[in-house]
């Protein structure tokens, strides 16, 4: 009856003006495949019910918690034939509001076994017809059906299951809770504690553990479950509801998820037992909220001075060079707009992960750097920069000098500037950010964005103190001629960024990607031309060079949509391009690795990672690291987040990280990885894998 209620509550109260703002699409697109198209008399088939459910949708499992309703699926067979029950795979915890559902997102398959009558007669063939029903939630719920139908072939020698489609029934199968291994006991007092009697999984440290009930009046389902180890094995510690007090049994499906982001399921069946002294870890790693924005801020701090930022506070550090001269409020306006701008854009990244997140996307820190338009758009934005630090073009801004400056302010400049140091701190993390960023992913949007805002505030506090603080600005050197040289000199940087991204696009998009970013810099320099030797022209000069600008600009736009549609480079043999050799990560092969008590070291990597590549060079490129790994056996292996992967993402997450760089060291037999810095050093790599002498 909670269930009724909530989800008439979410039908008929808030929602309800809501309903209007919908679109009447379908927001689940189901259909029925079959495991394969020929069926023996009295044989068994298997076939998946596919929900691809719309992004920040979801659909229920069995027991779809405070509100919701399953999918139910009713078949019409012809006589003597027979269908069996869905087959669940596990599901989400979907927090809505103060209530938490229990179901999927994304694409999910259900399962259920038909079986042919055994008097069904060879080379006949039938249709198979089934109702389906669901109800799809986001902010509201609404109730879908369709009418499906399914043809198969009986046969007395059944062809083999659809090649196709193999690995998804394999991978939809991995899904189903198998029965769990050890015993489980509970017992129900002020909470209600669930022991999995598996003391080599308290060892391994499972990253997380979640309990779905069958029953949905037995939990507090909104309350958090917290996961505590003893010797006799994993405590979960929930919140009961009164009728727990009764119960005999406590039948569910139990979650672990791993140190490497692996995730298995198990089907428990609970009785009554005494509870072990268990020692209980908190959410997040332990990291509070505090501790998380002291961490943000200092991760701000010291990403000032990480290579990739470098360039663009060289382009501020000239601005700031030239308020020697100027008023002083025009230091503090220009220098508070600069930090503006900084904060404003960390707050639009973050705006722009935990909304796509929400949405089911897999993403983390860095994520436009996996799109290759965002490449192509940000190398020719560092192109453009540099040509109008060159003089091919000038555009009004904060960089420049002495009475103009007084003039006609830069504040508008200051903040852009701002938010181009954002846009290229991307590909960096800075020590302390991993785990900020990692405790604000998991969390509500207003504690992520207060952590993106404290990572904003220390990332822009250097320059912005300097503009509220005559003495700093008294050590800058007063403006003259050599700014102009200095200004000249800062294109190259710029240049050399523009061509450092267009190495990432190649690697993103492959040369369709190149011959865009190309095409794009020779318009976007063409279009400089135009309107430099135009603007000072007659009226009708000014014209044609203004329409000449717009027209390479417009070709601009296009190589960035083209860069988009490329086609990743094909990947090097193993270990062709790096110090080391390297395999592709799998979660799989991560396993297989771990199976044969081998050393593993995961190396999570990108192309556009500017601190992956000064580590690969300064730690993994060491002649003593190198041996040690040779020596030891380490197999090393490469994840490679450059495009978008959901097992790499699922990686990072698993150890609270929404971005790379990540290195995981596993020793033989170990239960978990010992996890690096993110700024390494040979030195630290050799005491991680034991490699010293």
């Amino acid at each position: 009856m909670i269930r009724l209620f909530a989800a008439l509550a979410m039908l008929l109260g808030f929602s309800a003006p809501a309903i209007a703002q919908i679109d009447q699409q379908p927001k689940v697109h189901a259909r029925l495949i079959a495991e394969q198209g020929e069926v023996a008399p009295g044989g068994t088939v298997s076939v998946a019910l596919e929900e691809i459910i719309r992004p920040g949708w979801h659909t229920y499992w069995i027991n779809p918690g405070d509100a919701g309703a399953p999918t139910t699926l009713a078949w019409t067979l012809p006589a003597g034939w027979s269908a069996g029950a869905i087959q669940w795979p596990y599901p989400k915890r979907l927090p809505v509001g103060q209530l938490m559902d229990y179901g999927y997102e994304g694409k999910v398959w259900l399962l259920a076994s038909l079986t042919a009558p055994a008097d069904a007669k060879p080379d006949t063939n039938v249709v198979l017809h089934a109702h389906a029903t669901w109800l799809v939630c986001k902010d509201v719920c609404i109730p879908e059906e369709t009418d499906l139908s399914l043809p198969l072939t009986v046969s007395a020698s059944p062809s083999p299951p659809y090649a196709t489609d193999e690995a998804d029934f394999a991978a939809a199968r991995a899904e189903l809770p198998i029965a769990s291994p050890w015993p489980v006991s509970f017992h129900v007092g002020d909470s209600l504690d669930l022991l999995v009697a598996a003391p080599a999984m308290a060892k391994a440290e499972p990253k997380d553990v979640a309990f779905f009930p069958l029953r949905d009046d037995v939990l507090n389902a909104p309350a958090p479950q917290r996961l505590g180890t003893a010797e006799e094995g994993i405590v979960l510690r929930l919140t009961p509801t009164k009728k727990a007090a009764a119960l005999k049994t406590l039948d569910g499906d139990l979650v672990v998820t791993s140190r490497d982001g692996s995730v298995q399921a198990f089907a428990v069946s609970a009785t009554p037992g005494a509870m072990p002294q268990a020692s209980f870890t908190q959410a997040s790693g332990g990291l509070s909220l505090p501790l998380a924005l002291a961490f943000a801020f200092l991760g701000g701090l010291i990403l000032n001075l990480m290579p990739c930022v470098l360039p663009i506070l060289a382009m501020k550090a000239l601005t700031v060079a030239s308020h020697a001269k100027a008023s002083r409020s025009v230091a503090m306006r220009e220098s508070l707009a600069y930090g503006i701008g900084a904060v404003a854009s960390f707050l639009a990244l973050g705006g722009a992960v935990v909304a796509l997140r929400a949405g089911g996307a897999a993403i983390g820190w860095g994520f436009q750097l996996q799109e290759p338009a965002a490449v192509a758009g940000f190398a020719l934005l560092m192109f453009a920069v540099g040509l109008n630090l060159s003089g091919a073009f000038e555009i009004a801004q904060g960089i420049t000098a002495g009475d103009t400056l007084a003039r006609r302010g830069g504040s508008l400049g200051a903040y852009f500037t701002g938010v181009l140091a954002v846009a290229v701190a991307a590909p960096c993390t800075a020590p302390f950010m991993a785990a900020a960023l990692g405790f604000a992913l998991s969390q509500s949007a207003g504690m992520a964005l207060g952590v993106f805002a404290a990572l904003g505030v220390g990332f822009a506090l250097p320059f912005t103190a300097i503009g509220f603080s005559p003495r700093l600005l008294s050590l800058i050197p007063k403006p003259g001629s050599w700014m102009i040289r200095f200004r000249e000199l800062l294109a190259f940087p710029m240049y050399g960024a523009a061509a450092w991204l267009a190495w990432v696009l190649s690697e993103e998009a492959g040369s369709q990607g190149l011959i865009a970013v190309f095409v794009g810099a020779l318009a976007l320099g063409f279009a400089a031309y135009a309107w430099s030797v135009s603007r000072d022209a007659k009226s009708h000069w000014r014209r044609t060079g203004a329409v000449a600008a717009v027209v390479a600009l417009a070709v601009v736009a296009a190589s960035v949509v083209y860069a988009d549609g490329g086609v990743p480079r094909s990947a090097a043999a193993p270990g062709a391009a790096g110090p080391l050799a390297a395999q592709a990560y799998s979660p799989e092969r991560l396993a297989a690795l771990r199976a044969q008590n081998r050393a593993v070291f995961v190396d999570a990597t990108a192309a556009w990672c500017i601190t992956c590549l000064v580590n690969e060079k300064v730690a993994f490129s060491n002649a003593d690291v190198q041996a040690a790994f040779a020596k030891k056996r380490i197999a090393y292996l490469v994840a490679d987040w450059t495009n978008r992967d959901a097992a790499i993402t699922a990686l990072l997450q698993a150890h609270d990280r929404s971005g790379v760089p990540l290195y995981l060291y596993y020793a033989p037999g170990a239960g978990q990885p010992t996890v690096l810095p993110q700024v390494l050093t040979p030195g630290e790599v050799l005491d991680a894998i034991g490699g010293k002498s």
